[in-house]
């Protein structure tokens, strides 16, 4: 017995030892891609030395004699900070991500071929004017050049999951920069969903009165009663199976309700306490780790820049000069239109035109698979845009026998000048100079918020499509491509894009609200990003006659939902202190706790309160009680509460009450019946994942932020050094927006939310702060990682100064980069 057991106790020692030995290596080499920021490394590509100081949070200050030598410096950082992640991106646009994980990506990279989106950037890299040309042949070279620093100087792979996923890494390239902005265009564009579902939910309803409840147009002057889809379209099945293939992590195709959001608001001197303008800016993605967002500071010949870049393009996105800042918002703009091609019964190589029969274009692409034989696609194109497979955003359940679907996007542009309208923004003084620089700007569209020291502005940029005023369904709905009417005409001149300067109220903004109410084809869109939070902008706006930097960081931290202080009213009217008090422990009596909670509160959406959960979880039971009978399995693709549903609904607006009736039962029930039956579903839930004890309920744990490694998130043991996690505010409707997750066992998950905020004073310009939702390095063993990130939680910021004596003074790192010669 004694025997066995020291043979176990040295079996265990040496499996413990096996163990630490393993972690040991496995850091070593993790460790070995850390970069170090006092380096003094001779580069080929410069003309002249260049300094990269380090602030006290890792942005980096770039100083050099020549904006071509920056460029290359900023490359360089990124690369050293944002390897994989541009690579990833990379390979995004290409279409190659099968190359590394196999067949689970083989639709994406179908998609993404189709839409060609990577040779179109390499055709656009032509149309860019020399100066951009140069600035992107110079920050390739700085990309290059710390790959070349990695393959040479034995600094791990140059990041971690290289060594997971050990594929070489071809050379940057101009192209690539332009293929980055073609997949963030990806990312925020949702009109093709938006026009899918409004087919999909037409063809069950067949009631126009109905459609508008749960896909409500905006407030506003009311569009005439478009014809029902199966009308316009015929043939098409009532029900088809859902193809759509699963949402994946690495996807830049995000599900509609997570396109794009943001804010931004600008205040002139005559609403100003500080003697100059105020700009404040938050733009919303999907919350990643590390984040999409790199801070930096540019010193280019006419000036220093400073702000969010992304990795793998070398611009500052969104920031200031000393002159003038600019912030960036969705704007909705409608840049999509899916077409209906019907195909030639007889030869399913052409399909038809308003000219007759026309031949596909088609090419092949071959796809490389991981541990997989290559798959060959075969791709075509008609002159509305690319043929798009019926698995992709559920095409297959609206289109008819015998056609083919299409997609027309402004970003499938082979004369794509977005990034030199960046370029010519970064350089731009004044208000005027900056609009102008934007005409070059083609996709995605936002709206530009723009401040310099004596005027404010907003400005939509953007192409916008030129369609006919006869257009059949006004882009809301898919239609037959060979009709004339439904086809574009070019784009619409950029002088008729909207515009605001120095408006008389002295505050411009934009909260992904609609802006315009014009006629179609001028309208811009007709589906908006959000209703709600424009109201409580409108309030905080109002409420002081000047502003401060303070007032607009407390605007952009707020946390107050205008939907729950509208909605609740109306849902509970009838529910609010009626009855006996319930005995204890009955579900009677957990409702009548709820409501009181709720008949108190202020509808401030604080992590450490229960009433946001309590109220988040009704509401979503009460969104699915009302429709689930009507659109049955299409339910699940209403994944988030629609306000102005809800509010239809309860006001009974043309009707609306009618989703309170449960089709399929005998009795009539009323709204106050499906409010009580959703308020009691919403208690069985929280009671079973968060417990009963009401008041002890935090909306933290629900809502936590969710910044996932988007490869490696979901793998055993490193999920826990890559994911953070974090406790947050806000929710779906409110100003420090917090988008949930809206499906699954934990829906109110933090996963889209404002990844970058900052505020800048012209008063003080020195005294503008920023922050992202991360930390600057992608490395999960840097201390830059997740240090922002703490800061992001509580709302807090840095300074964003232009001072290179502030940016020295607590320089973490001082790089000096030599020509090779």
């Amino acid at each position: 017995m004694a025997f066995a057991f020291r043979w176990l106790v040295r079996i265990a020692s040496g499996l413990i030892a096996l163990t630490v030995a393993v972690m040991c290596l496995a850091y070593y080499f993790a460790s070995r891609s850390l970069p170090d920021y006092d380096e003094t490394l001779q580069v080929a590509g410069l003309t002249a030395p260049v300094e990269i100081v380090r602030d006290n949070a890792n942005v980096p200050h770039i100083f050099g004699q020549t904006d071509e030598d920056v460029f290359f410096a900023l490359g360089l950082a990124h690369a050293q900070d944002r390897l994989w992640q541009m690579t990833m991106l990379r390979r995004t646009a290409q279409g190659r991500l099968s190359e590394l994980f196999g067949a689970r990506t083989l639709p994406i990279d179908s998609l993404i071929r189709r839409l060609d989106l990577y040779p179109l950037s390499r055709t656009s890299v032509g149309a860019l004017d020399d100066d951009t040309q140069a600035a992107l042949e110079a920050y390739s070279a700085g990309v290059n050049a710390w790959i070349n620093q990695v393959n040479e100087g034995a600094r791990g792979r140059g990041a971690p999951e290289m060594w997971v996923f050990n594929h070489a890494i071809a050379p940057w390239q101009p192209a690539d920069s332009v293929a980055v902005v073609k997949v963030m265009a990806l990312q925020l564009s949702g009109h093709l969903e938006e026009e899918v579902l409004r087919a999909r939910t037409s063809l069950l309803l067949n009631n126009d009165d109905r459609l508008a409840d749960i896909l409500p147009d905006f407030p506003g002057t009311g569009l005439a009663a478009l014809p029902q889809y199966a009308d316009l379209v015929p043939d098409v099945p009532l029900y088809t199976p859902n193809r759509r293939m699963a949402f994946d992590p690495v996807s830049p195709v995000v599900p509609r309700a997570l396109a794009g959001a943001s804010n931004a608001w600008a205040a002139a001197i005559s609403r100003s306490a500080t003697g100059s303008t105020l700009l404040a800016n938050d733009p919303h993605l999907g919350l990643t780790a590390p984040s999409i967002w790199y801070l930096a500071r540019l010193e280019l010949e006419n000036g220093g820049v400073i702000g969010g870049t992304i990795p793998g393009i070398p611009v500052i996105m969104v920031g200031r000069s000393a002159d003038l800042g600019w912030g960036l918002t969705s704007s909705y703009l409608d840049d999509q239109d899916v077409f209906i091609e019907e195909v030639n019964p007889t030869d399913a190589s052409q399909y038809r035109t308003p000219e007759g029969w026309a031949t596909f274009e088609t090419r092949e692409s071959i796809i490389r698979v991981a541990d997989a034989a290559p798959v060959t696609i075969q791709m075509q194109w008609t002159t509305n845009g690319p043929v798009l497979p019926p698995d992709q955003y559920d095409l297959a359940t609206i289109r008819p026998p015998g056609h083919v679907t299409a997609l027309g996007w402004t970003a499938l542009s082979g004369q794509d000048t977005t990034l030199q309208a960046a370029m010519k923004l970064m350089r731009a003084t004044n208000v005027e100079a900056g609009i102008a620089a934007l005409e070059d700007y083609v996709a995605p569209a936002q709206m530009v918020t723009l401040a310099d020291r004596n005027s404010v502005a907003l400005k939509l940029v953007g192409h916008v499509p030129n369609r006919s005023a006869d257009h059949v369904t006004q882009g809301r709905l898919p239609h037959f491509g060979y009709l004339p009417q439904n086809r574009w005409d070019g784009r619409r001149p950029y002088d008729t894009n909207p515009e605001w300067i120095d408006p008389i109220g002295g505050i411009v903004g934009n909260t992904n609200n609609k802006v315009i109410e014009a006629p179609f084809p001028a309208h811009v869109s007709h589906s908006w990003g959000d209703s709600q939070r424009v109201n409580r902008w409108r309030l905080l706006m109002q409420a002081r006659e000047v502003h401060t930097r303070e007032s607009f960081i407390e605007a952009q931290l707020d946390t107050v939902s205008y939907t729950a202080r509208s909605i609740l009213p109306l849902i509970g009217a009838d529910l609010w202190f009626t009855g006996e008090a319930a005995p204890e422990g009955t579900p009677e009596r957990l409702r009548q706790g709820a409501l009181s909670l709720l008949a108190e509160w202020n509808g401030e959406m604080n992590e450490h309160l229960p009433e946001p959960l309590i109220y988040a979880a009704w509401l979503r039971a009460l969104q699915d009680r009302l429709i689930r009978d009507e659109l049955g399995p299409l339910a699940r693709e209403f994944t988030h509460v629609e306000p102005l549903f809800i509010e239809r609904v309860y006001r009974d607006t043309d009707g609306a009450s009618v989703w309170c009736d449960v089709l399929q039962s005998a009795p009539t029930e009323t709204c106050s019946d499906i409010a009580r039956l959703a308020l009691d579903d919403a208690l069985v839930w929280v009671a079973e994942t968060h417990g009963t004890a009401l008041e002890s309920l935090r909306w933290g744990d629900a809502h936590e932020a969710t910044h996932d490694h988007p490869v490696l998130g979901e793998a055993p043991v490193l999920k826990w050094f890559v994911n953070i996690r974090q406790s947050t505010s806000g929710g779906d409707n409110t100003l420090m927006r917090g988008r949930t997750l809206g499906t699954g066992p934990d829906p109110f998950l933090n996963v889209h939310a404002a990844a970058f905020r900052g505020v800048y004073d012209f008063a003080d310009p020195d005294s503008s702060v920023f922050i992202t939702s991360t930390g600057q390095s992608g490395h999960f063993l840097s201390r830059y990682y997740d240090d922002l990130g703490d800061l992001w939680r509580r709302g807090e910021y840095i300074p964003m100064s232009l001072d290179p004596a502030l940016a020295r003074g607590g320089a973490v790192g001082e790089m000096t980069l030599l020509p090779a010669n």
